[in-house]
């Protein structure tokens, strides 16, 4: 058994970013910003001035980019902490500090570090920034340049920052557990486990020349989104695989997320929002289905048997012993049937 769809949800205006939060799920459609849960019910809603395109979950706080401004707002309750920060020309990503704080790359060549409640510390500049890839430890910071280089700055009193090799990739996934997808010119994919100054491993995983969209880490291995809406698993198992023809043509979207190691959710811009659960969840849900309509048959049965037993404590109560012998004998109560049959055997004595 494979991946399959559990839950689908259609919003009434397109979808811009769609994130995890823990086990919930956060969407930005047009401009209202939304968190719900694995079922699909609504957590809060909020409204925000502009819309959403980048959004972070971080030790209870989540980072917004909306229009040119950079928000901060509770997880829990999606309360504002601040009025935002703007910048000339707007912020194009951001991503959450080890430790606490963010890192947010403007469309001037700068970084701007803020605390985690969105109070600004300091910039400093960086040129291009195509996205950011991840942290090494809370000081140093990789991301992809305007080039397609890999770069690692150490955000220190310097700001050091230098080019990490001189290959240029055509697109690199964000660190997962140390790991990232890259696609290199010629098409080939590859996962690294990159350092400051190079590499501690780097191998070419893929040959199908799949152009990566979005990706996702989840508890058997890379899934990719392609450019064209299918789902690669790069352990070789594919998400379409096990669905019939219809659902093999479907396109699936224009991002994909993971929420913890057993779950996936792809988006369309259209406002379609798809849940996926793992091989064990769907095995782990059938199995409770199966239970919930047995206990109701059970549960029938009880009752069933329970009109039968009133209707021979009734007969019994009348004199009616044949009757009440009979339906004790349904109900397979042999106590009841012993006892009644020694009744009636002294009523044939007696007469």
């Amino acid at each position: 058994m494979n991946w399959s769809i559990s839950k689908s949800i259609s919003f009434s205006k397109s979808l811009s970013v769609v994130t995890s939060v823990e086990n919930h799920l956060l969407a930005a459609s047009g401009l209202n910003l939304e968190l719900i849960d694995v079922n699909g019910d609504a957590v809060w809603k909020r409204d925000m001035p502009f819309r959403v395109h980048a959004a972070e979950f971080h030790e209870g706080y989540i980072g917004i980019l909306s229009g040119h401004g950079y928000y901060v707002i509770q997880a829990h309750n999606g309360e504002l902490l601040s009025d935002g920060r703007s910048t000339p020309g707007g912020f194009s990503d951001l991503m959450p500090r080890p430790g606490g704080g963010w890192v947010i790359s403007d469309r001037k060549g700068q970084i701007h570090i803020f605390d985690e409640r969105g109070k600004g510390i300091r910039r400093l500049e960086s040129g291009s920034i195509r996205r950011f890839v991840g942290w090494f430890d809370r000081e140093h910071l990789l991301w992809q340049d305007g080039e397609g280089h890999l770069r690692c700055a150490r955000l220190a009193n310097q700001d050091l920052q230098r080019v990490i090799e001189e290959r240029i990739w055509s697109w690199v996934s964000r660190l997962y557990d140390g790991r990232c997808l890259l696609l290199s010119a010629d098409g080939s994919l590859w996962e690294g486990v990159p350092h400051p100054y190079g590499w501690d491993e780097l191998i070419k995983v893929d040959n199908r020349s799949i152009e990566p969209m979005d990706c996702c880490k989840t508890g058997d291995g890379w899934w990719i989104l392609s450019v064209d809406g299918s789902l690669v698993n790069l352990s070789g198992n594919d998400a379409e695989e096990p669905q019939d023809e219809e659902i093999r043509s479907i396109h699936h979207g224009d991002g994909l997320i993971n929420i913890g190691q057993d779950r996936m959710v792809t988006w369309k811009r259209s406002g379609l929002l798809k849940f996926w659960n793992a091989p064990h969840l769907v095995t782990k849900q059938n199995e409770m289905i199966q239970k919930m309509a047995m206990d109701a048959r059970i549960s029938a049965d009880w009752e069933e048997r329970r009109k039968v037993f009133d209707r021979a404590r009734e007969a019994e109560d009348q004199g009616r012993l044949s009757l009440a012998l009979d339906l004790y004998k349904s109900l397979g109560r042999d106590i009841d049937v012993q006892r009644i049959t020694v009744r009636m055997r002294g009523q044939y004595e007696t007469n």
